[in-house]
């Protein structure tokens, strides 16, 4: 999966939490989410006097609009390399728990059929 392909299937699934997502897949939003909160951060770099807090308010509006979609990447992911929704809530434990996830997103594929701790419903 190209990176351009990657971002149009994240947006196209924006709050589809169902399904699996290839790393390919989850590892290129994530650069592409890196890099537009960095680019809209530099707003806050570039003197602009009083207005200097437009880097912040551009980066902010970014992270509230991408964050349904990040999430739900998030989750296809996890549910792709075998492991329940609910471990997205390692997000909650500093430092550690991102740590956790992204142990998490960076396991290969597990096939569904194969797996028998594979159960969609169950979120641990």
């Amino acid at each position: 999966m190209s990176f351009g392909e990657a971002i149009q299937t994240v947006v196209r699934k924006y709050a589809e939490f169902e399904g699996r997502a290839g790393r390919a897949e989850f590892w290129w939003w994530t650069l592409f989410y890196v890099l537009v909160a960095s680019a809209l951060g530099l707003f806050s770099v570039v003197p602009f006097g009083e207005g200097a807090n437009l880097g912040w308010l551009l980066t902010s509006l970014w992270g509230l609009a991408a964050l349904l979609p990040t999430l739900a990447v998030g989750v296809r992911r996890l549910r792709d390399a075998g492991y329940g929704w609910g471990h997205m809530f390692w997000v909650l434990v500093p430092i550690a728990g991102l740590i956790v996830l992204v142990i998490f997103w960076i396991q290969p594929t597990k096939d569904a059929t194969a797996a028998t701790d594979y159960v969609p419903s169950r979120p641990w």
